[in-house]
């Protein structure tokens, strides 16, 4: 009767075990999981004075602790995006086109979003670089 039961229950596991592993997406490990929920998107669309869209705005992204840039250009619908971002790390983002910028815009480790939409307008001449 005991084996009877020890039988049962090693089925029961092992029924059970089957069941877990089935829910869980094989192809990504714990790690791998909780790497992806700790990176954000950045996005938006960038616009002029007049509030059109600008097409081909160089948008650049800074992080602040690495000081490493990134740059999209801004699709026909003024649109970018920024994607695979720490969330706990410090970004600046900013459009610049035809001599205009929109000025840096800060996103934040406070801001838990995992995604982000900073428009930017390039309403601003832009400050000649010092030589």
């Amino acid at each position: 009767m005991t084996s009877r039961l020890f039988a049962a229950a090693l089925l029961a596991a092992l029924a059970f075990g089957q069941n877990a592993a089935v829910q869980q997406d094989p192809q990504k490990s714990k790690k791998e999981k909780r790497e992806e929920a700790a990176l954000r998107t950045v996005q938006g669309t960038v616009y002029d004075a007049k509030d059109q869209a600008v097409v081909g705005a160089v948008v650049q992204l800074k992080n602040l602790r690495t000081l490493q840039m990134r740059s999209y250009i801004s699709k026909t619908d003024g649109e970018y995006h920024f994607s695979g971002l720490k969330m706990d790390e410090e970004y600046e983002v900013e459009a610049k086109s035809n001599g205009m910028t929109s000025g840096v815009k800060k996103i934040s480790i406070f801001d838990n979003r995992k995604t982000v939409t900073q428009n930017l307008k390039a309403d601003k001449p832009e400050k000649p670089e010092k030589k």
